[in-house]
């Protein structure tokens, strides 16, 4: 059994991981390309830089975990529209999109053009999710929650060697929960009526993606899958302080995400396999094991948080099934980003 140190070294920092013949790799990369940080608009050559180096790759399909813009320009239909789909079809491999709350969420901004939330995100569903199929040029079919079009089609489903993976609609911004304290403000076009319809929407979708996440590990037992990877835009709030009798999180506008946390925890509890969790937002890359505490660790749960514009490179995952770990995790640091 390989000690903690090389399990670390392989982890981060092999770059030709000693993998079984049938193994395969995926790309996961979010939260780009961006115009505010004046370099060339849309990230400039660092962009293509870095589509071409996932390109070059031999990679099964990447996911995209959401916030295709920043979160200061315009949500108009060519931004969250047409501008996505043209970049995700630039890829070589089958590319599947989750949405981030730049794109819907937090729309309702006056610098992102003051729309309506809810309108973004019946937007985007009619538009990006309008049939069963992946992005890329190299397209794959998905399982979707919903019918194509409508309520959760976002939410996706699909199995490659062996592995199952979802990805959900779990934005950050607190999940689109709006403290109603907080819910008139001079930089936001919001009414009253529009944070309660947001309130009624996050507690709809939030129930429908435990329903998919309990419905995908169960899935993944049937299927004696070695592994699971769950796809979010949200940071969940792990990285908060905790001390033995205030539990930080409370009181961080971040109650949002509780009841999808607690579902994660008690289905991962009773997953024989590895569970890997995926997320983007705030731009740091990260591997760790964040839940539940420190007296009781989910040993099978590996959270990876993947870069984000200024940074623009990717993070690769190559799947050796007859590894313990199962997922070997590499960042693929961009020449010249």
């Amino acid at each position: 059994m390989k000690s903690a140190i090389t399990y670390l070294f392989v982890l981060l920092f092999s770059h030709v991981p000693l993998v079984a013949a049938d193994s395969f790799s995926f790309g996961l990369w979010g939260d780009m390309p961006y115009d505010k940080n004046h370099d060339g608009g849309k990230n400039g050559a660092k962009m293509q830089r870095l589509l071409d180096s996932i390109n070059a790759a031999n990679l099964a399909f990447t996911v995209f975990d959401g916030d295709s813009k920043d979160g200061a320009s315009a949500c108009t239909d060519t931004a969250i529209g047409l501008d996505v789909v043209l970049l995700f079809n630039k890829l070589k491999p089958a590319t599947i999109y989750v949405p981030g709350d730049n794109e819907w969420t937090d729309c309702h901004r006056k610098n992102n053009g003051g729309y309506n939330s809810l309108e973004r995100l019946a937007f985007l569903r009619r538009t990006l999710f309008a049939d069963a199929y992946s992005f890329g040029q190299n397209k794959f079919k998905l399982d979707r929650q919903g019918a194509a079009g409508g309520l959760y089609a976002e939410n996706s489903r699909w199995r490659h060697g062996g592995i199952v993976f979802v990805g959900l609609n779990l934005p950050g911004g607190n999940n689109n929960k709006v403290a109603m304290a907080n819910c008139l403000d001079p930089l936001s076009a919001r009414t009253l009526a529009d944070c309660q319809a947001a309130n009624a929407e996050y507690q709809a979708r939030d129930a429908a993606n435990i329903r998919y996440l309990r419905e995908s590990f169960e899935v993944a037992k049937q299927a004696h899958a070695p592994g699971l990877v769950v796809v979010i835009q949200a940071d969940l709030g792990f990285d908060l302080p905790e001390t033995e009798k205030i539990y930080e999180r409370d009181a961080a506008n971040v109650d949002g995400y509780t009841d999808f946390i607690n579902a994660l925890t008690e289905e991962t509890s009773h997953f024989a396999g590895q569970v890997l969790l995926v997320h983007g937002d705030t731009h740091f890359f990260k591997i760790d094991k964040p839940l539940s505490n420190q007296p009781n660790l989910l040993k099978n749960l590996t959270r990876l948080e993947t870069f984000g514009s200024p940074n623009l490179h990717w993070v690769k995952v190559t799947v050796d099934v007859n590894s313990a770990n199962v997922f070997i995790i590499e960042p693929m640091m961009v020449s010249g980003n």
